[in-house]
Order: structure tokens, then C-alpha cells, then sequence
């Protein structure tokens, strides 16, 4: 039996030299530290262009971001700089909600609790604006769609597995809910990645307290078991 191993959007990982077309590539300031930046690449343009670029928040408009791991904490702290009114964070770990207060949400929801739908349509009065899913659950995407309010947004950044399929009640379409996904937070490479080494670097995005830990190349079974764990954000491989 041969198994085939696929490469997302045609990357590999955990190679010291990467070989890839021109157009893969973007340049960055000399002074950025290429550690940091290498958080950018995947989780921090997709949980920010999510909000930014496909949903399109705007301040003042309520969101709730369910999942805080290293997406969905950026969605939180994107929420926040766009000047969201109110950034809902649910997960169901108490240090990532920890955490996530520190990325900018002003509230804080316990899924392992409490129903995440209920709270959130309570603590707001009917629901909210925009809906973010960074788990990548049927379940976590159907909660998204069911806790906006009429004309609300929610926005699937997780990969719900191959084939499974996402229910919704229909009779919510007629109160202009929408539900739409987003490809890596719909990100204008070229643009987006400059742009969030500079606020970084002027210290307005957090990028330091998303690495939960550093480690050798050699030690990263070690890492990959920690994910398992659902306590870590983000963990950097050093070579």
C-alpha cells in the first residue's frame, strides 16, 4: 500500500531550505526578527485578515471569536484594533481565555460551563455582529452561525474535515444571517505582511505572547505532543 503525503497550498514544513516559485516570497524589513515573523506567515494573517479582510468588522460592532488558539487569539487582538465595541472569546480552557483578555477580548465565555450560543446571545441582547470559528468543528461553525444577531456575519477560519457538512435552520436566512468562509484570512500577501511586521515593530500586534514555546528540531515530537494538550498557542521550531 502506498500512502501519499500532501502539501498544503504546495509548502513543506520543518525544512532548514525551502525552494518555492518567486511569487510565494515577500520581503520584510532588515530589523524584524525572523522569528516572530514566522508566526506571521499562516496564523497571524489568517486570524487577522478573517476580521479585517473577509468579514470586514467595523467599530463599534460586537464579535465573538470561538477557539483561542494562535488564529483565533489574532482574530481577538483584530477585533480589538479595528475598535470592535465588544470581542467575545470562547473556548474551553481557562488559560487560553486567560489569554486571550491579554489579546484585547473584553469578555471571556467557558464552553466546557455553560452553552456558548445562550451566553453569548444573553451577554449581548440578541446576538452579535460577527461570528469568528477558529477550531475547525461542525458543531463550532454551526454555534457561530446560531449566535448572531439578524444580519449578522459568521465567518469559518477552521478546517472542518473533508466531507462533513454543516446544518443550519434555513428560516434563519430570511433575517439576512450569512454564513462564508475564509482561505487565509483573504490575505493581500504582498500588503498584509509588511504591514503587520510594522505595527509589531511599533508595537502595536502582539506576536511575543503567542510563543508558548521554543525548541530544537529535535525535540519536536515533544511539540506535537504538547498540541494535544490544547494549552499551547504557538511553538517555534529553531534550527
Amino acid at each position: 500500500m502506498v500512502e501519499t503525503i500532501h502539501q498544503f497550498a504546495d509548502l513543506g514544513s520543518f525544512g532548514e531550505q525551502l525552494l518555492v516559485h518567486e511569487n510565494f516570497l515577500v520581503k520584510i524589513r532588515d530589523d524584524m526578527p525572523l522569528d516572530k515573523a514566522a508566526l506571521i506567515g499562516c496564523g497571524v494573517t489568517t486570524g487577522i485578515g478573517a476580521v479585517m479582510n473577509t468579514a470586514k468588522v467595523r467599530p463599534g460592532e460586537t464579535v465573538a471569536v470561538i477557539g483561542c488558539g494562535g488564529i483565533g487569539l489574532n482574530a481577538v487582538q483584530a477585533a480589538a484594533l479595528v475598535g470592535a465595541g465588544r470581542v467575545i472569546a470562547v473556548d474551553r480552557i481557562a488559560s487560553k481565555l486567560d489569554l486571550a483578555r491579554t489579546f484585547g477580548a473584553t469578555d471571556t465565555v467557558d464552553a466546557s460551563a455553560v452553552d456558548p450560543v445562550g451566553a453569548v446571545i444573553e451577554m449581548t441582547g440578541g446576538g452579535v455582529d460577527h461570528a469568528i470559528e477558529a477550531i475547525g468543528l461542525k458543531a463550532a461553525a454551526e454555534q457561530a452561525f446560531a449566535m448572531l444577531k439578524n444580519g449578522g456575519t459568521a465567518t469559518v477560519i477552521g478546517m472542518i474535515p473533508i466531507g462533513e457538512k454543516v446544518e443550519i435552520d434555513g428560516f434563519a436566512l430570511l433575517t439576512e444571517k450569512k454564513l462564508q468562509g475564509s482561505n487565509m484570512g483573504s490575505n493581500r500577501f504582498r500588503v498584509d505582511m509588511p504591514q503587520y511586521v510594522d505595527w509589531y515593530m511599533a508595537g502595536k500586534l502582539k506576536l511575543d505572547e503567542l510563543v508558548s514555546a521554543t525548541m530544537p528540531i529535535e525535540q519536536i515530537n515533544d511539540g506535537f505532543a504538547r498540541l494535544g494538550s490544547g494549552e499551547v498557542a504557538r511553538q517555534l521550531i529553531t534550527f
